[in-house]
């Protein structure tokens, strides 16, 4: 199972996102729900650092993990591109079930 927590302050201004797992839908190479989410968060992440002059800090490790984090807060355009991928994920969810992907909100 992919887990993905979208962090967020009181404010519920988005602070980060981290990415770990496996969907286990298909094999290595063929799973697409693993492919869907990776494309959906990495691109968020690339968007954000090539069309905001919004601070991005990150790290990609073995096993699908990926951590981004927004130090100085976040732009309006920032927000929407991250609106998105939690839209796509949730459909992802929707389409596939939480057997796959589990989405969290932790507030810090």
């Amino acid at each position: 199972m992919i887990q993905v927590t979208v962090f967020r302050d009181s404010n519920q201004s988005y602070r980060g996102y981290t990415v770990s797992g496996h969907a286990g839908y298909e094999e290595a190479g063929k799973d697409i729900i693993c492919a869907s989410v990776s494309v959906l968060t990495q691109n968020t992440a690339n968007s954000i650092e090539r069309f905001t002059d919004d601070s991005i800090c990150g790290e990609m490790g073995e096993d699908g993990y990926l951590k981004v984090e927004f130090p100085d807060g976040i732009s309006a355009e920032s927000k929407l591109l991250l609106d998105s991928m939690v839209l796509g994920l949730q459909d992802i969810v929707e389409a596939y079930g939480k057997r796959y992907l589990k989405i969290r909100f932790k507030e810090v």
